[in-house]
């Protein structure tokens, strides 16, 4: 941490919150570079298109809740290059698939190559009859972080845009209360919390756009008896964790308190027991197979491993999974489509 009496112009220092938005999605902003995030770091999506394919028998379900509307919508927030997007729409049963009206909504350019009928916008629309989708976006909404000083008090971190860091004023308004009441920091000096409160208010933002349907979002996460005591905010580039500087060369990733962006009537699952829900387990194919058809013994075994990936303990399998719905019905079509068998977070 710099000693905050050094003499440096005022303007080199700001909150991460500012930094990590310039340092993202400014015009030189690392999710601007054609790569995309696909370039730098691996998330489900990029792992297994069963990943796809879960997603899609979940837009079934919530169709089947709805009553099968003439229109069904599908939105995947932060679509990257459209992968999730594509995958969806090709894994879903030609029926649903003429219904569906696909929307990734990205700030990057649109991708060439891209379906001509996956619509791609800078924000969701509005009146989605449907799934609103999530996956890793929330861990990127820029976010302050808070760092006890000497004193036990909460403190802005300011940061330069070499990733250089001090002290600034004490945490006060509406994130002092936030920390006081998901993220309450003891007063030991150096002990880190991330403000999650712009990321509890894009949530709420992108799941009131559903009227009638599901919100999920999926990310790397935590809850109220699992905070880290120093924070979780680092970089990835070409695939590997680094220092996290804000000078666009990297990106700039923290783990959600997926409780505090939970609404009423949400909750929060694991992955791995979502995924199990809607039939990617993992399960290798009976040996008897290799002897009959060799072929079909080797894609089931490529299969089950890429779902063994997706589902593992301490790997992706422990992302949360937050589930909100708006106007599902309650029935068993209604239930299924919610997950409601699936244990949630805090009971495993």
């Amino acid at each position: 941490m710099t000693d905050p009496t050094e003499e440096e112009p005022a303007d080199c220092w700001t909150g991460w919150r500012a930094a990590t938005e310039a340092a993202l999605y400014g015009p030189d902003g690392f999710y601007r570079g054609p790569e995309g995030p696909a370039g730098h770091f691996r998330t489900s999506v990029h792992a297994s298109p069963l990943f796809a394919v879960a997603v899609a028998r979940l837009l079934c379900r919530v169709d089947e809740a709805l009553g099968r509307p003439a229109r069904l919508d599908f939105v995947d927030m932060a679509a990257g290059r459209g992968e999730l997007a594509a995958g969806v729409l090709a894994a879903l049963p030609a029926e649903v698939a003429a219904r569906t009206r696909v929307c990734a909504v990205e700030l990057a350019d649109r991708p060439a190559g891209l379906a001509h009928r996956i619509e791609w916008l800078p924000e969701p629309p509005s009146g989605v009859h449907g799934l609103l989708f999530a996956n890793e976006w929330l861990d990127n909404v820029p976010l302050e972080i808070a760092e006890t000083d000497s004193s036990g008090v909460p403190r802005r971190v300011l940061v330069r845009r070499d990733g250089r860091e001090r002290l600034g004023e004490p945490v006060s308004g509406a994130e002092a209360r936030w920390l006081e009441r998901w993220w309450p920091l003891p007063p030991e000096e150096g002990l880190r919390a991330e403000i999650g409160l712009p990321r509890d208010e894009a949530w709420a933002s992108a799941a009131a756009t559903v009227e009638r349907g599901l919100a999920v979002a999926v990310d790397y996460a935590h809850t109220s008896g699992t905070r880290p005591p120093f924070g979780t905010l680092t970089g990835f580039r070409e695939g590997r964790e680094t220092a996290p500087v804000p000078d666009g060369s990297c990106d700039l990733t923290a783990h959600v308190a997926l409780d505090a962006c939970t609404r009423p009537g949400g909750r929060v699952l694991r992955q791995r027991d979502a995924l199990h829900a809607l039939g990617i387990t993992g399960a290798r194919p009976a040996l008897a197979l290799a002897s009959t058809d060799p072929a079909a013994y080797v894609r089931a075994l490529a299969r089950a491993g890429e779902a063994a990936e997706l589902t593992a303990a301490g790997g992706l399998g422990d992302f949360g999974w937050l589930i909100q719905p708006v106007g599902i019905p309650d029935s068993s079509v209604g239930r299924k489509a919610l997950l409601v068998d699936v244990p949630d977070h805090e009971e495993q």
